[in-house]
């Protein structure tokens, strides 16, 4: 459709950001559900060239010193308001009967990048079970004997939560066995070069798409 070109993402995504940037969250619903969604672009477009560039403007802005911690939460609260409204107009390809449980580490309370995972993988058609952020080890280990997962996602928005994701992965890793695929990735690989993952663990580096295929190769769906 002509509403998918680039250049209408493009214009939408300088709109949601100055949407963000007033703090006008029904603005930036309105944006996303009537002006995106509602003229034919597609969801997987709102994520990934709204959504996501426009968090990457926060941050940097933010990083510079040019808006204030508070305006940078207000933002990121509009996006997750957004991505939370999206859910119910995602695309769904038939299940393929594999689950994923999708979470982020200890101390890691970023979890945009996770909830955007776990929806891309349920349009793939997973069975996901969303965990958010901040998971405690033992819980996530405690979820994943429940529920025996096909595969498990550990996204990582900062570097500081590396130390705990490697320990997390070691401890999924010994309860569940080699046959376990755990994948990680988030934009903390974006900055950082350091792999404090323990051998086997998959590296899902990009985009949400590239995530998705590395389930994918992983679990053989």
């Amino acid at each position: 459709m002509a509403a998918s070109a680039p250049a209408a993402i493009e214009a939408l995504a300088a709109r949601f950001l100055a949407a963000q940037l007033q703090g006008d969250r029904d603005e930036a619903l309105r944006l996303v559900l009537d002006d995106g969604i509602g003229r034919g672009i597609a969801a997987a477009d709102v994520y990934l060239g709204v959504i996501q560039p426009t968090q990457y403007e926060i941050g940097r802005l933010w990083q510079e010193n040019r808006i204030s911690v508070a305006q940078e939460h207000l933002a990121t609260a509009i996006s997750q308001l957004v991505v939370a409204n999206l859910y119910r107009h995602l695309p769904r390809a038939p299940r393929n009967g594999k689950l994923v449980i999708v979470a982020c580490p200890p101390g890691e309370l970023h979890e945009l990048g996770a909830r955007v995972a776990a929806d891309f993988l349920d349009m793939a058609g997973f069975s996901v079970t969303y965990l958010g952020a901040n998971v405690p080890t033992m819980s996530l280990v405690g979820m994943i004997q429940a529920r025996r997962p096909d595969a498990v996602v550990l996204s990582a928005a900062t570097s500081l939560c590396f130390p705990e994701l490697r320990d997390t992965v070691r401890a999924v890793a010994e309860v569940a066995g080699p046959h376990l695929p755990i994948l990680v990735g988030g934009s903390a690989f974006t900055w950082s070069d350091a792999c404090p993952i323990p051998a086997g663990t998959i590296h899902a580096r990009g985009d949400a798409f590239a995530l998705v295929d590395a389930v994918q190769q992983a679990v053989g769906a």
